[in-house]
C-alpha cells in the first residue's frame, strides 16, 4: 500500500501537553476506525509548529478526507517514492 507523508501546520504543536497529544491522537483513531482498515496511521513527529505523519492508503483522497474528518490540517500530503538509510550504503 502506497505510502504518505502529510505536513500539517498547528501553531505550537511542538508544545503541546501530553493530554492535548493523547486528545488528537484520540480523535484520530476514531476516524480511521470510521474509515476501516484502508488507511492506516504508522506514527507521527511533532516539531515546531508542525505535525509529520506517515500514513498507508491506497490514494491522496483517503488520507485527506480523514483530515478533513477529524478537523485536522493537511497542508501537504505527498507518496514516498522510496526509503533510504545507512543500509542503502552497503
Amino acid at each position: 500500500m502506497p505510502k504518505f507523508i502529510i505536513e500539517r501546520h498547528i501553531p505550537n504543536a511542538g508544545g503541546f501537553s501530553s493530554e492535548k497529544l493523547k486528545a488528537i491522537s484520540q480523535k484520530s483513531r476514531e476516524v480511521l476506525t470510521a474509515l476501516g482498515t484502508d488507511i492506516q496511521w504508522i506514527h507521527s513527529y511533532v516539531a515546531g509548529d508542525k505535525i509529520y505523519c506517515i500514513y498507508l492508503a491506497p490514494n491522496e483522497d483517503l488520507i485527506r478526507k480523514h483530515a478533513q474528518l477529524a478537523g485536522f490540517p493537511a497542508n501537504s500530503v505527498t507518496q514516498v517514492s522510496n526509503i533510504i538509510d545507512l543500509s542503502t550504503a552497503d
